[in-house]
C-alpha cells in the first residue's frame, strides 16, 4: 500500500482502523492492489494519483467505459468512477496501470444530467466543502446559489456562498448580503485576485481537506483556483459585457494538490442544473417551510389562498417573493425528477426479476444447473 503521507497529500486522512464503511472490505478482497485517487477524469479514460503531483493515466473497468451508454444490463453513469473518487488499482504506472475496484463514497455532489432520458451525473465525490462561486456583477443570481444549495443539501458536503469580483466598480457586498440571508450558510465577498482571498477560506483549507468549486462560467473559479494555488496554472477568459457570462475556460474536471495541505477540484461552468429527485426542498427553505406550517389549509400553494401565512410574510416584506416563487419551482423539478427516478428504478427492478425467470426456464428446459 502507498505510504500514508504520500496520500494524505491528496486527500486520504484516515488510519486503517478507521476506514470509511466497505472500504476495509474491499481493501480485503483485492490484496495485491493499493488505493489512489481520481484527479482527472476524460471521454476516454481517467487520471490517478497515489502522490502529490503524479497524476497517471490508468485503464477501467469496460463496462464504466460504457457507462454512457444505455445498453441492457450495463452500469449507470453516476455509478462510475468520478474526480475525487478513491479507487483500487493494480499494475504500475505508467504503462500497465489499470482500476479494479470503486471504494465507497462518503460524499458526492450530483445533478440531473442534460437530457430528455433521466440520469444522473456526479459532479464530484468524497468532497468536505463546496465553494458556491458568483461574481458580484452580470453574474450575481440569488436563484441559481439557492439552486445549487439545493443540489448540495442532504449530501453531507459543507456549502460556503463565494462571491468574487467584491472589487468590481458597482459591485455591492451588501446589498448581495442582505438578499442571500436567508441562505443560512456562510457568505463570504472577495477579490479573486488578491492573495488575501486564502486566508478569508482558510478555514475551510486545513490539510486534508478536500473542496470544489462550482459556479457559472466567468464566475471567477480559475482565477480564484489560481490564487489559492500562488501560481498560473488555470487558464481563465474575459467575459460579455451583455451579461458578464464567459466562456468555458476550464474543460474538464481536475483535482489539484494546495500548498496548505487541502485538495481543490475545479469545474467547468454548468449552466443546466437539474435536480436529480432525491433533494429535500424543505431542507434548503426551511424559513418558507416554517412559515408555511402556520398556513390555514395544510395544502396551501401561497397563491391567493385565505390564511397564507408565506403570502402575508411576502407582502409585509419580511420574506423575498421571488424566493417563494423559486421554492415552488424547484419544488416541482424535484417531484417530477423523483418520479423518473421511481419509474426508472421499477423499470430496472422488473427487468432483473424477468431475467431471472428467463434463467429459470431456461435451465429448467435444458437441463442446466
Amino acid at each position: 500500500m502507498t505510504p500514508p503521507s504520500a496520500l494524505s497529500a491528496i486527500g486520504w486522512h484516515w488510519v486503517p482502523s478507521a476506514l470509511p464503511l466497505g472500504w476495509g472490505a474491499l481493501l480485503a478482497n483485492h490484496p495485491q492492489a493499493r488505493p489512489a485517487r481520481v484527479v482527472e477524469q476524460h471521454r476516454s479514460g481517467y487520471r490517478v494519483a497515489e502522490a502529490i503531483d503524479e497524476a497517471t493515466p490508468a485503464e477501467s473497468l469496460p463496462e464504466w467505459q460504457r457507462a454512457g451508454s444505455y445498453r441492457k444490463g450495463e452500469i449507470s453513469p453516476e455509478a462510475r468512477p468520478a474526480v475525487g473518487d478513491w479507487v483500487l488499482v493494480e499494475g504500475q504506472a505508467p504503462r500497465s496501470l489499470r482500476i479494479v475496484a470503486l471504494l465507497p463514497r462518503y460524499s458526492a455532489i450530483k445533478r440531473g444530467a442534460a437530457g430528455e432520458h433521466y440520469r444522473q451525473q456526479v459532479i464530484a465525490a468524497n468532497i468536505d466543502t463546496v465553494f458556491v462561486v458568483c461574481g458580484l456583477d452580470g453574474d450575481f443570481n440569488p436563484r441559481r446559489i439557492e439552486r445549487y444549495l439545493l443540489l448540495v443539501a442532504g449530501s453531507g458536503v459543507q456549502p460556503v456562498v463565494v462571491l468574487t469580483k467584491s472589487d468590481k466598480d458597482g459591485a455591492d457586498v451588501a446589498a448581495a448580503q442582505v438578499a442571500l440571508r436567508a441562505l443560512q450558510v456562510p457568505v463570504l465577498a472577495l477579490n479573486a485576485k488578491d492573495p488575501a482571498a486564502v486566508q478569508t477560506l482558510g478555514p475551510w483549507l486545513g490539510a486534508g481537506q478536500s473542496i470544489v468549486l462550482v459556479g457559472s462560467s466567468g464566475a471567477g473559479k480559475s482565477t480564484l483556483t489560481n490564487t489559492l494555488l500562488g501560481l498560473e496554472k488555470m487558464k481563465t477568459g474575459a467575459v460579455r459585457a451583455t451579461d458578464a457570462r464567459g466562456r468555458h475556460t476550464t474543460t474538464h474536471r481536475a483535482l489539484l494538490a494546495l500548498p496548505g495541505g487541502a485538495c481543490l477540484i475545479d469545474t467547468p461552468g454548468m449552466r443546466e442544473l437539474k435536480p436529480t429527485g432525491e433533494e429535500d426542498v424543505a431542507e434548503s427553505f426551511a424559513d418558507i417551510e416554517a412559515l408555511a406550517a402556520q398556513c390555514r389549509f395544510r395544502d396551501c400553494r401561497h397563491g391567493k389562498e385565505p390564511g397564507c401565512a408565506v403570502r402575508t410574510a411576502v407582502e409585509a416584506g419580511a420574506l423575498d417573493g421571488e424566493r417563494v416563487a423559486n421554492f415552488g419551482k424547484l419544488r416541482s423539478e424535484v417531484a417530477g425528477a423523483a418520479h423518473q427516478l421511481a419509474t426508472r428504478l421499477a423499470q430496472k427492478a422488473e427487468a432483473r426479476v424477468l431475467g431471472k425467470a428467463l434463467h429459470k426456464r431456461l435451465d429448467d428446459k435444458y437441463g442446466r444447473h
